[in-house]
Order: C-alpha cells, then sequence, then structure tokens
C-alpha cells in the first residue's frame, strides 16, 4: 500500500467523522453543548491546514481539509446563530 493510500483512508475517516454532528446539529439547532471558541479555533485551523495542502499539492490534504472545513464551519456558523 502506497504512503498516499494512507493519506487518502487518513482524510476520508476524519472527515466523514464530522458527518454525524453536522446532521444533528443541523436537525435540532440545539448547540449548547458545543464550544464556540474551540470551533472558531478549529475551523481556523482546518482552513490553513487546506492552505498548506494547495501549497504543497497533496491532494489527500487539500480533499480532506476542505470537506471537514465545510462542515466544521456549517457548525460554527449554526453556533453563532443559535448559541
Amino acid at each position: 500500500m502506497s504512503l498516499e493510500v494512507l493519506g487518502y483512508i487518513a482524510a476520508f475517516l476524519t472527515s466523514v467523522s464530522f458527518i454525524p454532528q453536522a446532521v444533528m446539529t443541523i436537525r435540532t439547532r440545539d448547540t449548547h453543548g458545543i464550544s464556540r471558541g474551540m470551533y472558531l479555533m478549529f475551523t481556523t485551523g482546518v482552513a490553513f491546514w487546506l492552505a498548506y495542502g494547495i501549497y504543497l499539492v497533496s491532494w489527500p490534504m487539500i480533499v480532506a481539509n476542505l470537506v471537514t472545513l465545510l462542515l466544521a464551519a456549517t457548525i460554527l456558523v449554526l453556533k453563532l446563530r443559535y448559541g
């Protein structure tokens, strides 16, 4: 197995791990158990990882961080909107 395949597996697992939280948050609009500060820092960090992946032209890093950024940003927007 090549190292790139390991990257894609890691990208898939870490990215899809946010789907259950995003779906539950979108459905319930309940964000009280979510830390605003943590999601602000996390979403910003993922954006920087995405930029770094783009710089390196690392497709596993780009795909993983793009998907994670979209899901984390969705949760963050709902947290900011619904408190």
